[in-house]
């Protein structure tokens, strides 16, 4: 089993990065830093309410305990939009169509929530995609689990006719892993969560563990 460790910060600006006990990498471990923004509709606060939100940013300095194992960089990103070229199935043309990926949900407040989404990260080789379905739970520490999926299906938001109304991408690397860990979460201005607009973004940032199946 790989797991997935990530600690974020969901409002404070403070990075937390997990310790690597040595033994960890004897099963096989590929670790990244995660630095990323969040954005909430409606803002978090006090009261709890339903809520999405979207997020995008880098896996940096990522290094694998294996000979061969992944290296370098790599972007993560959840409920963006993607700008594709695809071919119009009556006109013959190439049209450029923005596809949504799907919305992160979630219900709760900034105290505690839980929350489901997917996880798109693009590797450094062109092409190479890892789709990732999780969920997290809890308060300020939240406890997040998922699974590695196939694929990401993504809906066209300005398709004319002809064009493909949807638009998949492939998971090419980590295929049938599982993840693990936990979520540090905090909003961006600590006074938001006291106001009725809410904290409507913050800081996701942490390590990732990725560990082999």
């Amino acid at each position: 089993m790989r797991k997935l460790m990530m600690l974020s910060c969901l409002g404070c600006l403070a990075l937390t990065l997990v310790a690597l006990a040595p033994s960890a990498f004897a099963e096989g471990v590929t670790a990244c830093k995660m630095n990323s923004s969040a954005h909430y509709t409606p803002g978090l606060n006090t009261s709890s309410k339903a809520f999405t939100y979207t997020f995008r940013g880098q896996l940096n300095g990522c290094r694998s305990s294996e000979p061969g194992g992944l290296e370098g960089s790599g972007s993560i990103e959840a409920g963006q939009t993607k700008n594709e070229e695809v071919v119009n199935s009556t006109t013959g043309a190439t049209d450029v169509v923005t596809y949504q990926e799907p919305v992160p949900t979630g219900t709760g407040s900034c105290a505690t929530s839980t929350t489901t989404g997917t996880a798109l990260v693009s590797w450094p080789v062109a092409g190479t995609f890892t789709v990732e379905s999780y969920s997290t739970t809890g308060g300020n520490v939240s406890v997040l689990s998922g699974n590695v999926q196939e694929s990401m299906t993504l809906t066209a938001v300005n398709a004319k006719p002809g064009d493909p109304t949807t638009f998949t991408i492939t998971t090419n690397l980590l295929t049938g892993d599982t993840f693990s860990g936990h979520l540090q979460v905090e909003a961006a201005a600590s006074t938001a969560c006291t106001t009725s607009a809410g904290a409507t973004s913050g800081e996701l940032n942490g390590e990732l563990l990725f560990h082999n199946p």
